[in-house]
């Protein structure tokens, strides 16, 4: 499919820039050539078309959606999480709409990580890296984790771990639904892959960037040495590296790339990856404003332990 994109790539590296083969500035550049027009075509091809699907589902007709059928509303909330903007500070004033809504508040947190972890950029960039087997394992995983974090969080009945404030604030609903014509839609779909792009253009050359030099310069025994195969505590250890950590997927993905080209397993990257997208510090500062520390302690725990099934998933079946 990107065979073009490989000659092109050569062309450059080998006729433009007269490199030779195997030396590493040669195998930098070529990376960095290479993936920059495969991940760019990917996100604007999977951008534009769940930006198609989300156009049919605005805030107002989801929050319905969710209150209509609770008894599915884990997996709803998971699955529409993969619509809406993959920023999870952004995805914090939607769940406190949620709340007010009277959407069970498991669900709302079904919402709350599905949103930054399962979205259009991560979808595009895994499918461009790590192919369409690896993409549906990580979207199944990362749903089935969202949807256990939601069920567990009920189960426990957070209500006095939240704010009073939240279930006091009344949102007015004055959203005007109105059938948008196939023309709009389009429309929708593109502006938001130029605002979506103009966002993170330069954090994914950068991380692709990065990615390149570990690619051509990193040695593979150096990062073996940090997270061998086999070593049962790379996937937690991945995991607690990821928390101080702040990112999105298009600045992680590339590098992610990266390291899995030198060795480290794909599970033990993906859980690097999951959890500086759904566990992230700047994230527990803003949920502390309307949660109290021990909720955000149960959440971000479930997320980790789920997080690291998922990467030993990945590592024994894709390994």
């Amino acid at each position: 499919m990107f065979r073009i994109y490989e000659l092109l790539a050569n062309w450059v590296v080998y006729n433009l820039l007269n490199l030779k083969a195997g030396e590493r500035l040669t195998e930098a550049i070529h990376f960095f050539i290479y993936d920059t027009l495969k991940i760019f075509t990917l996100l604007v091809v999977i951008i534009f078309l769940i930006s198609l699907v989300r156009s049919y589902f605005p805030l107002e007709k989801t929050r319905r959606i969710l209150s209509k059928y609770k008894t599915f509303s884990y997996p709803l909330a998971a699955f529409l999480g993969v619509f809406t903007p993959f920023c999870s500070c952004s995805a914090v004033p939607m769940f406190i709409g949620f709340v007010e809504a009277g959407i069970p508040i498991g669900s709302a947190f079904s919402f709350l990580v599905a949103s930054p972890m399962v979205n259009e950029i991560a979808i595009g960039l895994l499918l461009a890296i790590f192919g369409w087997k690896a993409t549906l394992l990580y979207i199944t995983l990362g749903l089935v984790v969202a949807v256990i974090a939601g069920i567990f969080i009920d189960t426990i009945n957070p209500r006095s771990l939240i704010a009073d404030y939240v279930f006091e604030i009344k949102i007015e609903h004055q959203e005007k639904e109105r059938s948008l014509s196939i023309d709009e839609r389009v429309k929708f779909a593109w502006s938001t892959v130029k605002e979506i792009l103009s966002k993170v253009w330069l954090y994914i050359l950068i991380a692709i960037a990065i990615g390149g030099f570990i690619h051509g310069y990193v040695p593979e025994s150096l990062v073996e040495g940090i997270m061998k195969k086999g070593n049962i505590w790379s996937v937690p250890l991945a995991v607690l590296l990821g928390i101080p950590l702040y990112s999105n997927s298009a600045g992680i993905l590339p590098v992610i790339q990266a390291l899995v080209n030198k060795g480290v397993p794909i599970g033990t990257a993906l859980a690097f990856m999951m959890a500086t997208t759904a566990l992230s510090f700047p994230e527990f500062l803003i949920l502390k404003q309307i949660m109290k520390t021990r909720l955000i302690v149960i959440f971000a725990s479930i997320v980790g332990v789920s997080i690291i099934f998922v990467g030993y998933f990945f590592n024994f079946f894709l390994n």
